[in-house]
This record gives structure tokens, C-alpha cells and sequence, in this order.
């Protein structure tokens, strides 16, 4: 049975729709078990609401809460019995297989790297997001944990994310792209230029070349590559515009007699497109290179967000993802 810990304490709706996420989880899912980190009374009196069988969820006491507003890595240092370093160190320990958490980003950052530890040869972890497109889902990384990455660590975030999109969203023989401004190859920034040329060069990935922002909607490539402030950057604005544009196409409908007619006729379509555009459904962002899974999903999180993250990880177990990140790096030890 694969053990997934999850923070019940981190992000906007903890611990209620944790815990929910949680429920639904193991109800859809009878080979895993979820162990859920908290405040244990606040925990119990959520899942106290719900039916589910008891030996697939499990209360994991932490008295303390890390703040998404506390200095990163003294909240680590300093807050021994929170929810994240507790369980980080579940997954640390072998006695849970992944972390997901909605929590503090900076904390679950430096946690990943000083409590789980990377993989021998991992310069370092980057935060791989999926991110809706025209044809399916493309891998963003990195979009948020190096944002003074050196031409090296590009180069492995594309090893990694050829191995995630291949072996867990079945994608054979994946596209890899760097974000640039243009797409001939002597354009772009130092870091861009220097990259290009040893994406070329690396055995094992499937380069086509740069891809310009405009492209990365249409599903141009499968895994896109970038230092993490251009990665954030994309991630929150195609999370704002694709929101906007939602909201004025619900806002255009109701608009007059005529669109609400309108609307009826084309609403069972219309949902069915919105949903693919629901990141929700994809689950959260996996930080890859640790000996273990740590996961970190939006601090809106909802219920189908957090189930979806915790499937997620089910996955990433069920095809060893970290072994075959081992093999690509040339090393089968850990640090």
C-alpha cells in the first residue's frame, strides 16, 4: 500500500478541505493509505464528518504550523513538531512515500532539500507544474524554486521533466523547449544562449528548439524549460488570463435574454472545454530530484486539487520516477 502524507494544516481552506481531499482520495483509491499531519483534535473533528474505510487514513499529530509569511528557513530550523517538517520526515524516514502540501512554498522548498535531501548528481530540484494546453497538458519547470539557475541545471530540469512526462502522463518520446523570444537559436538572454546549444548536445531528450510564450497554449511542447522567475511568471499569468477570460465568457452569457438562451444551448460543450482548463484536475506541482516525492499544490487548494495531488503520487511511486531520475544522472546513490 503506497502512504502519502499530506499537511493537513497548509493553505487557505486547512484543515477542511485537506481533509476532504484526503476522504475523497482513499475512497476512489482502495491501495492507498493517507496520513494525514495536524493538529490532531482539529484533524479528527474534520474527518469526523465523513465516511471512509479508517485503515487507509491515519492522524499524525504536529502541534505547530508553519505561516506563509515566516522566514522560510528558520520556520524549518525552528518548528520541529509543524505539520511540514514532520511530515517531510515521514518521507525522509521511508515511512510515508510522498509529502503534498498547500502550504508555505518557501518552506516546502527548503524542507525538500535539507529534511528529504536531493539525489546524488541533482544540482537542483526544480517545482514541475502541469499546465493545460490546446492538445493535452505540458510540464512547466521550473516555475518557482531556482530563480538564478546556471545553464547546467536547465539541462537537468529537462532530463527530469522528459522522465516525469513520459513515465506518468504516458507520453512517448516527450518534446522539450526553452522559453526564449524568438525562435532562432542566437536570440535570447545569456542564459538562453548558453543552454541552447547543450540541450542539443544532451543524449535522451527529444529538443525541438526555443518556443516563444504565445506558442506554449497551443501545446507547441511537451516539457518546457526555464529559471524559475520566467517559469512563475508564465504560471501566474496564464492562471490570471485564464481566469479573466472565464469569468467574461460567464459574464457575456448572462448578459441578455438572447445569450442566456444562447447559453443553455451551448453549455454542456462549454463545460466540458472549461474543464480541461481547470488545473485543479491535474493536481499540484511535484519538486523533483529528492529521494522522495514532495508535492506542493496552490494555497487556494480545494478538495479536488488535493485528492487529485495525492493520486498523483501514486503514480510517480508505481513508475519509480526517482530511480529512473538516477539512471538518467548517471548515479544510483542518494546524498
Amino acid at each position: 500500500m503506497i502512504k502519502v502524507a499530506v499537511d493537513a494544516m497548509g493553505g487557505d481552506y486547512a484543515p477542511g478541505e485537506m481533509v476532504a481531499g484526503a476522504v475523497d482520495a482513499v475512497n476512489a483509491k482502495p491501495g492507498i493509505q493517507v496520513l494525514l499531519v495536524g493538529q490532531e483534535q482539529a484533524v479528527t473533528a474534520e474527518l469526523s464528518k465523513s465516511t471512509y474505510n479508517k485503515e487507509q487514513i491515519q492522524v499524525v499529530n504536529a502541534t505547530e504550523v508553519i505561516a506563509t509569511d515566516e522566514p522560510p528557513v528558520n520556520a524549518i530550523r525552528k518548528k520541529k513538531d509543524s505539520s511540514i517538517v514532520v511530515g517531510m520526515n515521514l518521507v525522509k524516514k521511508g515511512e510515508a512515500d510522498a509529502f503534498v502540501s498547500a502550504g508555505s512554498s518557501g518552506a516546502i522548498l527548503v524542507g525538500g532539500q535539507v529534511i528529504v535531501g536531493r539525489i546524488k548528481g541533482v544540482e537542483r530540484p526544480p517545482l514541475a507544474p502541469l499546465i493545460p494546453t490546446e492538445k493535452g497538458v505540458s510540464l512547466l519547470i521550473d516555475c518557482g524554486a531556482n530563480v538564478d539557475a546556471r545553464p547546467s541545471h536547465l539541462v537537468q530540469f529537462a532530463q527530469m521533466g522528459s522522465i516525469y512526462m513520459e513515465h506518468v502522463m504516458g507520453i512517448r518520446n516527450p518534446r522539450v523547449a526553452i522559453v526564449n523570444i524568438g525562435a532562432e537559436e542566437e536570440k535570447g538572454n545569456a542564459l538562453v544562449k548558453e543552454t541552447f546549444p547543450l540541450l542539443k548536445e544532451c543524449p535522451g531528450i527529444n529538443f525541438i528548439g526555443s518556443i516563444e510564450a504565445r506558442e506554449i497554449p497551443h501545446g507547441a511542447a511537451d516539457v518546457i524549460v526555464c529559471e524559475a522567475f520566467v517559469g512563475n511568471v508564465i504560471l501566474k499569468l496564464y492562471e490570471g488570463v485564464g481566469a479573466t477570460l472565464i469569468g467574461m465568457v460567464k459574464g457575456g452569457m448572462m448578459s441578455t435574454l438572447r445569450s442566456k438562451i444562447g447559453a443553455l444551448l451551448v453549455k454542456p460543450a462549454l463545460k466540458e472545454t472549461l474543464k480541461a482548463f481547470d488545473a485543479s484536475q491535474y493536481g499540484g506541482a511535484p519538486l523533483l530530484g529528492l529521494n522522495g516525492l514532495v508535492v506542493k499544490t496552490h494555497g487556494n487548494s480545494k478538495r479536488t486539487e488535493v485528492r487529485n495531488s495525492i493520486i498523483q503520487c501514486v503514480t510517480f511511486k508505481e513508475q519509480g520516477i526517482n530511480d529512473k531520475i538516477r539512471g538518467s544522472l548517471g548515479t544510483d546513490r542518494v546524498e
